[in-house]
């Protein structure tokens, strides 16, 4: 499985303390956005994968922002996943607003950590370089989910990440 972010700078190492990566307020760091498809009958992976990331991601003094347009985020989930309550924002785009526009927006604040959104399509090559400038200029990562059409789609995610997941309802 190939774990890679896309991005146009070379990654440079992230601090180690206490043999975890220190990815709190890292100035090395430039952002990224990566592409989660996901599949309902192997929720697994996604707790494997995406929850050490957030957990880290969730130490930092910035926001977690979920847009999920059609899901709602179970809190259950998200206290039993043990994230910060306290820094976890939900939104649901208003219909004037897609779903990238709203990721593109919140990335450049640079008010957040992560921007995780929920999409029904494969963003367009122009998409992904919006949300790829975006995430840079605020400093963030961006993390595109989308269910994958059937058990064998045929194509593969643009950075090479593939979750799958039960993380909504």
């Amino acid at each position: 499985m190939n774990i890679t972010g896309y991005s146009k700078s070379p990654v440079k190492k992230a601090r180690i303390a206490s043999g975890r990566a220190d990815l709190s307020d890292s100035p090395e760091m430039k952002g990224m956005v990566s592409e989660i498809v996901y599949r309902d009958d192997q929720p697994w992976m996604a707790q494997c994968l995406l929850l050490p990331l957030l957990h880290q991601l969730g130490q930092q003094s910035r926001w977690l922002l979920w847009l999920t347009p059609n899901q709602r985020l179970s809190r259950s989930w998200l206290q039993a996943s043990g994230l910060p309550l306290t820094k976890v924002m939900q939104a649901t785009p208003s219909n004037s607003w897609t779903t990238v526009d709203a990721m593109l927006r919140a990335l450049r604040t640079g008010n957040y950590s992560v921007v995780i959104g929920w999409l029904s399509y494969e963003v367009s090559d122009e998409e992904h370089e919006l949300l790829l400038e975006a995430a840079e200029a605020g400093n963030a990562m961006c993390f595109i989910l989308r269910a994958a059409p059937g058990a064998d789609n045929g194509t593969r995610p643009r950075s090479g990440l593939k979750i799958h997941s039960g993380l909504y309802h």
